[in-house]
């Protein structure tokens, strides 16, 4: 057989028979005297194995492994382990289909928040806080909610939108909230040993449940990546201010403790 009689044969293009050639998948045949190569019924053979592996979602670095042990044995393994992964891509693709299901309910009946897509805690608690005021870092403050709300371990979320829900649980709440984001604001250009930076740290204090900084050890907030983004488009007032908040709170926590 000729290459391209091979290729229909097994249902591969002739160029993919070249790149398990160039792979070292698939031997090289023995060449006519005119230089075009011959194909036996072996090389047919191995070639579907080759194509039936690819299929079954294994790479070409992992059909290498699995024919070079004659025996099966580790076929058998690397099937296992296909196996175990396709049964997890399953389950997430499942919770990802409920979720979209939720959302293109949401959407349908004209609730999908303009963050969205979020989960439909977060959509409750947006929608619960009202009317966002025309303010920079009340905007960034939602935006940081979608953002936590994607990449925050479920636990760790359910707390923090509990916790946001406490703050503006009631009008009086929202407008405190609201006059935060004003002092927050008006400190972007300033200096962090400006006087309203603590008098903005204060505010915010007053504002912040217990559990928005639970589990947190020291002066502030730990580093991380999160962390960069969280303060990455603070100005220094603004940010000694949410420290000044942090520590205000956490000596309030001690004094609770010690009570």
């Amino acid at each position: 057989m000729r290459i391209g009689e091979i290729a229909a044969l097994v249902g591969v293009t002739p160029r993919a028979v070249r790149h398990y050639h160039h792979l070292g998948l698939l031997p090289e045949p023995v060449r006519r005297a005119n230089g075009y190569r011959e194909y036996g019924i072996k090389d047919a053979v191995l070639l579907a194995r080759i194509r039936r592996l690819t299929e079954l979602g294994l790479g070409l670095d992992e059909v290498r492994d699995v024919l070079a042990d004659d025996a099966g044995r580790e076929l058998v393994e690397v099937l296992e382990e296909l196996d175990t992964d396709l049964g997890r891509q399953e389950a997430l693709i499942r919770e990802r289909r409920a979720r979209l299901a939720e959302l293109l309910g949401e959407a349908r009946a004209g609730r999908l928040t303009a963050e969205g897509p979020v989960s439909a805690e977060l959509a409750e608690l947006l929608a619960g806080m009202g009317e966002v005021p025309a303010s920079p870092m009340a905007a960034q403050d939602r935006e940081l909610l979608v953002l936590l709300d994607t990449v925050a371990p479920a636990e760790e979320r359910q707390r923090l939108i509990g916790a946001m829900r406490e703050m503006t649980a009631t009008p009086a709440a929202r407008d405190r909230a609201h006059e935060v984001y004003a002092r927050l604001d008006a400190l972007a250009d300033a200096d962090p040993d400006d006087p309203r930076v603590a008098q903005a740290g204060e505010a915010l204090a007053a504002c912040l449940p217990d559990a928005v900084v639970a589990g947190f050890d020291g002066p502030g907030l730990p580093e991380g990546r999160l962390t960069d983004t969280f303060f990455g488009d603070f100005s220094p007032a603004q940010t000694a201010a949410v420290h000044h908040a942090l520590r205000l709170v956490q000596e309030r926590q001690a004094r609770e403790r010690a009570q």
